[in-house]
């Protein structure tokens, strides 16, 4: 049985010289496999919400990666038992290997979807509960943004590479998913 938690739940916020974000952060448990998906880079908040779970960053067997932004990733190396997972490959330490869609030893699928970045990927969890998307940022919201699911919605994200991918992507996930958790805002039901 599969476990999904969600350790931070995603934030941006424009500033008058950047902006403030963290990726959602997502806890995966599969066939006793321990799973962080987009580690993003609050450290603190990290080592703390992984605390409140009885976990350190030594007990991670993956780490996985939606796309490479820096408010997703910046935290994949603190995790040093952990594999690494992206929309191809598993690496481990200096190998990299194929992983053919399936996050190994575990049900957790892995699906390509481009569009808010080209290498883009979203992570598939079946639990009792109904089936979970890790959609980075396919969907995300800024914090004064209403969070309403719009397929057409653009991506403001200056460097997004292609619109009608990204509908491609939204379309897919929502085919699939009971329950969405975005790159930056909270998770959602879907109509499925």
């Amino acid at each position: 049985m599969n476990k999904v938690k969600i350790l931070i739940e995603g934030y941006a916020k424009e500033t008058d010289n950047g902006w403030k974000a963290n990726s959602s952060v997502t806890l995966i448990i599969s066939n006793g496999k321990k799973m962080i998906a987009d580690p993003g880079c609050n450290r603190e908040k990290l080592i703390e919400s992984l605390k409140k779970e009885g976990l350190s960053v030594d007990d991670i067997d993956y780490v996985l990666l939606t796309h490479g932004h820096p408010d997703h990733t910046v935290l994949a190396g603190i995790f040093k038992n952990a594999k690494i997972i992206d929309e191809l490959y598993v690496y481990d330490k200096d190998l990299i290997s194929q992983h053919n869609g399936v996050v190994p030893g575990t049900d957790v699928r892995v699906i390509r979807t481009p569009g808010h970045k080209e290498e883009h990927c979203s992570f598939v969890i079946p639990t009792p509960e109904g089936t979970y998307v890790v959609a980075g940022d396919v969907f995300w919201w800024t914090e004064d943004q209403k969070q309403e699911v719009d397929i057409n919605k653009p991506d403001n994200d200056p460097e997004h590479t292609n619109m009608e991918k990204l509908i491609a992507s939204r379309k897919k996930i929502l085919e699939i998913a009971d329950f969405v958790i975005p790159g930056h805002g909270k998770v959602f039901k879907t109509n499925r």
